[in-house]
């Protein structure tokens, strides 16, 4: 990934919120019939620097693991900057963002019950703000027939690569009118990363 100076983020607390707040990832491998990528949700175990995920067995992709470097994308908030925002006359456009690239050797689940439980992590993590709360409650054979239609997989992060492309490089006031401006549009989450990482920021 392209990382000028100004944009490279190293604070492990924040890559990891950025991941689980924006745990659904696209996954980029290359096979015997080229690049291939799937869309899935996953799960960040900070402590063991591992992602966890599944995908459908139907999904000839995870044959193409095999011992070979993957690379997974977190893409987090990101907006069209208008240089009309800025104080400064010469400017132009551009687009401001946030993401993690992280890179490992994946490594397929075979057992069922960890198969299990990596299913209840994750349905537990998206259940939690639901109200009310769903439950898997269904017969065993029938659970077990569901868990064979998928792969369980594991990676272990060798290489993890973060970006916050947040006008960092810009004067303050500039900063402070990109800030008002995506307020006032609505961009919220884009806004508060962009306060975050430019600390001398005074509303």
């Amino acid at each position: 990934m392209y990382q000028p100076k100004s944009f490279v983020l190293e604070d492990s607390e924040l890559i990891g919120r950025l991941i689980s707040e924006n745990s659904f990832a696209a996954l980029v491998s290359n096979g015997e019939g080229g690049l291939e990528a799937s869309h899935l949700p996953f799960e960040w175990d900070a402590e063991s620097q591992t992602l966890i995920s599944h995908m459908a067995r139907a999904n000839k992709q995870w044959r193409n693991f095999d011992e070979r470097e993957v690379l997974v994308i977190f893409s987090g908030p990101h907006g069209y900057i208008s240089p009309s925002w800025y104080e400064t006359e010469l400017a132009v456009p551009t687009w401001n963002y946030v993401v993690v690239h992280a890179y490992g050797v994946p490594r397929i689940i075979e057992d069922d019950e960890q198969v299990e439980a990596l299913l209840t992590r994750l349905i537990d993590k998206y259940e939690s703000t639901r109200n009310p709360r769903w439950r898997l409650e269904a017969p065993a054979d029938w659970q077990q027939n569901l868990r064979k239609a998928i792969v369980g997989f594991e990676m272990k992060v060798t290489r993890l690569e973060a970006k916050a492309k947040l006008s960092q490089n810009r004067p303050r006031a500039d900063i402070e009118g990109v800030i008002g401006a995506l307020e006032h549009e609505g961009q919220s989450e884009l806004a508060d990363w962009t306060r975050r990482l430019n600390p001398n920021h005074e509303d």
